[in-house]
């Protein structure tokens, strides 16, 4: 029939769901009348061979404060689409292409946080999402509101300058984020088969070689004090006046030298991952992903069954601080600075692993059994990756054993020729 205002408003209402009804002057533009009374404008074409067919709207539905949606305001819309059909634009591809032009970075983050998973399947470490968060809160803060199509390669080379400028190693971490977040982009949000993202804008970075170098690190005790070291960390958890929270400082610096482990896997560190019948504890999914259970020495074991016996936390390194959100031991800097004076250098907890690899090194063990029980990528190994056993490391206990052994005889060393003279502020 001829559409017309008049006609739209009597046609009848059907007892089944919806009837159609099409007009005779604009082929493929019709009313949809449902049996709830409203009316819709529709119209149906084919694009790329596929037919299509689109809802414009409700008869007499708002289109701003000061508009309807009439018959001849549908016709337009109508025509529109129809001539868009002609041109092979197919609108549900288009729907999704504008749809997903509004994404924006903050929009990809959330995204990103709740759907990324590990090689192994699980979810995103704690650390990691707070490094993500705090890079689009801080590095990429005027960048988080708006569509990721806006961020281009001049932008990202301007800032990644502007970073490098303030912090060369977190403008490196900030752009690998924001790379892996636009790579995300690329392949989650598309318009048909086409990412709305041609290339990863932060690809100028490696175009340009603008990379920061990344400065091999080889801070570490010296061999010669580490039985002073050894004394002052034993003389800090014996103390009579000791506080709650120094004492955990020294335990877990000496975890950390007795084990080569990360921080965030000692402060992390759960008593449901420590058995000390068997003298093992366990990393469930560590940085390189290669689930672990490592040997305890007995030295180390007896600092263990001391925190376990005297335990007030599910954590073997818990928190004293009132606003520690996290529970488990947020930093011992306090004790590092008594170490750092000790060793006559400025160390951070990451240097503690360099020093039980030197120790290792010292007392002839191979360097494979260092990197396993430090948990390092096995790189280009193909016989330790495929042929030896690398989660269950308690084969390596007589290793843990020498190196400790080793620590304590410096500590008697130190202590009968007073090398140094051990300080507790």
């Amino acid at each position: 029939m001829k559409l017309t205002r008049s006609t739209v408003e009597r046609l009848p209402i059907p007892d089944k769901k919806s009837s159609l009804f099409w007009d005779d002057e604009l082929a493929g533009f019709g009313v949809r009348v449902w049996s709830s009374g409203k009316r819709s404008y529709i119209v149906q074409g084919r694009a790329n061979g596929k037919s299509r067919r689109v809802v414009i709207g409700l008869h007499g539905s708002p289109l701003s404060p000061t508009e309807t949606l009439t018959l001849d305001k549908a016709r337009k819309l109508a025509m529109g689409l129809i001539a868009n059909f002609s041109k092979d634009i197919d609108p549900f591809h288009e729907k999704q292409r504008k749809q997903s032009l509004s994404v924006t970075l903050q929009d990809v983050c959330d995204v990103y946080l709740k759907e990324r998973r590990t090689v192994k399947g699980g979810e995103l470490t704690p650390r990691t999402k707070a490094d993500i968060t705090r890079h689009i809160r801080v590095s990429f803060a005027d960048w988080a509101g708006k569509p990721i199509t806006s961020i281009t390669r001049d932008l990202c080379s301007a800032r990644f300058s502007e970073l490098s400028a303030r912090g060369p190693t977190q403008a490196n971490q900030a752009f690998r984020i924001l790379r892996a977040l636009l790579n995300y982009a690329r392949e989650a949000y598309r318009a048909g088969d086409t990412p709305i993202l041609p290339e990863n804008p932060v690809a100028v970075v490696s175009g340009k070689k603008m990379w920061n170098p990344n400065n091999a690190k080889n801070g570490r005790i010296p061999l010669e004090r580490i039985g002073a070291v050894w004394n002052l960390l034993q003389h800090k958890r014996s103390s009579e006046v000791i506080l709650p929270a120094s004492k955990t400082g020294a335990d877990i610096v000496l975890f950390l030298i007795l084990t080569g482990c990360r921080w965030s896997e000692a402060a992390e560190l759960t008593w449901n991952r420590v058995n000390l019948k068997s003298k093992t504890w366990h990393i469930p999914d560590p940085k390189n992903h290669n689930e672990v259970t490592i040997p305890i020495s007995s030295p180390l074991l007896a600092i263990l069954t001391d925190r376990f016996n005297n335990k007030d936390s599910l954590y073997v390194f818990p928190s004293r601080g009132k606003n520690c959100k996290n529970g488990f031991v947020g930093d011992a800097k306090a004790t590092m600075r008594e170490v750092s004076k000790i060793s006559g250098l400025h160390l951070t907890h990451h240097d503690m692993r360099r020093t039980f690899q030197a120790i290792g090194i010292e007392n002839k063990v191979e360097m494979w059994k260092l990197k396993l029980l430090k948990n390092q990528k096995m790189q280009n190994d193909v016989s330790i990756t495929n042929y030896t056993e690398t989660s269950d490391l308690t084969y390596l206990s007589g290793e843990t054993g020498t190196i400790a052994a080793w620590i304590i005889k410096q500590g008697r060393v130190a202590s009968s020729t007073n090398v140094i003279q051990i300080k507790v502020a």
